[in-house]
């Protein structure tokens, strides 16, 4: 490679940057929008394959985000690429939908015990709105009960950001506190008889504050107000679905839903998200409009026959808790040796790594750069994610720059 071609490669993601604020307001938007990250993570990449990802200037990391959780059997997964080249080869954006919809739909009912039914759309927030839409339609009623601070989407009855929107899109929102079944008793009571439905998270997984799984104590008061109202107890699976269990995540809990959620992992990165539901809610499903030009594709629906078949060939959620467990003893055997005080939460397929006494991320954010700089992605402070092509050697190398992380966090604050 000549010095010209290497400066050229070296400036692309800073040319690309420059480029994009000319045409793109901000430069960039939404969760994927660099700039909410420190300066020396790469906003625009090239190519991936297994658990690596190269950014535009030829760098490559083990990348623990895996397309923020879309990737669950690891990138360009050589059974899901062939379904989706074979249903290519038929078509994608038809007059209708191909045989595909009916596969996936049946089997999603044989893979997830609450299911009876399912509706197929794009995005995670296309789905947690239409199990909202879903509830009020099959209740008659308005109040929506939903933990303080949860992360449902980007849609005005649930964004974070909520410049743009009224009041008025989230009036019959009433708040608990997650994991309090007191606060969770209040809120129901609040909602009177106007409760259309409790909707939950697969486990608690705010940005910067430590994940926390559902107690089977909170789950079943969860459950218990939804049969006592009438309510619909929709659980929001689009981050962790098909990560904790092949039957949807509060499985775990004991405690089945009404209506669920999920995208992200469903089809390994094709874009597709699902709602699946009980037969109560099968009427109320017919009532509503929802669809998407895009919403009916084959491909998507192709590759999500053959990554949910992998998965359950593989065992996919105990495979990727091995390998999450196996990096977050390696983590914290680490973290000891240089004394360096941390905090690690959610679920092994599922890790955040918080740093004590660092409110700012200071530390958190200093230690995810050097291990950037040592061929590793990882999140200050949002949710990552583990996929089935995290082997023990992925992981192994992936400690060995976190190990040299862990030196400079330790040099640098004592």
């Amino acid at each position: 490679m000549s010095l010209a071609t290497k400066l050229a490669n070296e400036d692309r993601d800073r040319a690309l940057r420059e480029r994009a604020a000319r045409v793109i307001p901000g430069g960039m938007w939404g969760h994927m929008n660099a700039a909410r990250l420190p300066p020396e993570y790469p906003q625009y990449f090239a190519k991936a394959e297994g658990a690596r990802i190269w950014d535009v200037n030829g760098r490559d990391y083990v990348d623990f985000m895996c397309s923020w959780g879309p990737t669950v059997l690891g990138y360009r997964d050589p059974d899901v690429e062939a379904a989706a080249r074979t249903q290519g080869e038929l078509g994608d954006s038809l007059n209708g939908p191909s045989e595909r919809l009916v596969e996936l739909a049946e089997l999603l009912a044989e893979t997830i015990p609450h299911c009876d039914w399912s509706l197929l759309a794009k995005n995670g927030t296309d789905a947690t709105t239409i199990c909202v839409t879903v509830a009020r339609a099959g209740t008659g009623k308005r109040k929506i009960l939903m933990a303080r601070k949860a992360y449902h989407g980007a849609a005005p009855w649930c964004t974070p950001y909520p410049a743009g929107t009224l009041p008025e899109d989230r009036a019959h929102q009433i708040f608990y506190e997650w994991n309090d079944v007191a606060s969770l008793e209040q809120a129901a009571a609040d909602a009177g008889q106007d409760l259309a439905a409790v909707i939950v998270s697969a486990f608690r997984h705010d940005l910067g504050r430590d994940h926390e799984m559902p107690t089977r104590e909170f789950a079943a008061a969860a459950r218990a107000i939804a049969n006592r109202t009438g309510a619909a107890l929709i659980v929001d699976d689009v981050r962790a679905g098909f990560r904790l269990h092949l039957g949807g995540s509060w499985e775990r809990v004991g405690v089945r839903p009404d209506l669920s959620a999920f995208s992200k992992a469903i089809a390994n990165g094709y874009a597709l998200a699902a709602v699946t539901g009980v037969d109560r809610f099968r009427e109320a499903a017919t009532k509503i409009f929802t669809t998407g030009s895009f919403w009916f594709q084959a491909i998507p629906m192709a590759a999500a026959l053959a990554t949910l078949d992998k998965l359950h060939a593989l065992d996919g959620p105990a495979l990727m808790e091995r390998a999450g467990l196996r990096f977050r003893q390696g983590i914290q055997a680490q973290a000891q040796s240089h004394g360096v005080k941390i905090r690690q939460s959610g679920p092994p397929q599922m890790p955040l790594i918080l740093f004590e006494d660092d409110p700012e991320v200071i530390k958190g954010k200093f230690f995810c750069v050097e291990a950037l700089k040592r061929g590793v992605y990882l999140h200050p402070v949002h949710t990552m994610f583990l996929s089935c092509a995290h082997t023990d050697a992925e992981i192994d190398r992936a400690l060995e720059a976190t190990d040299g992380a862990f030196a400079a966090v330790a040099a640098k604050f004592g």
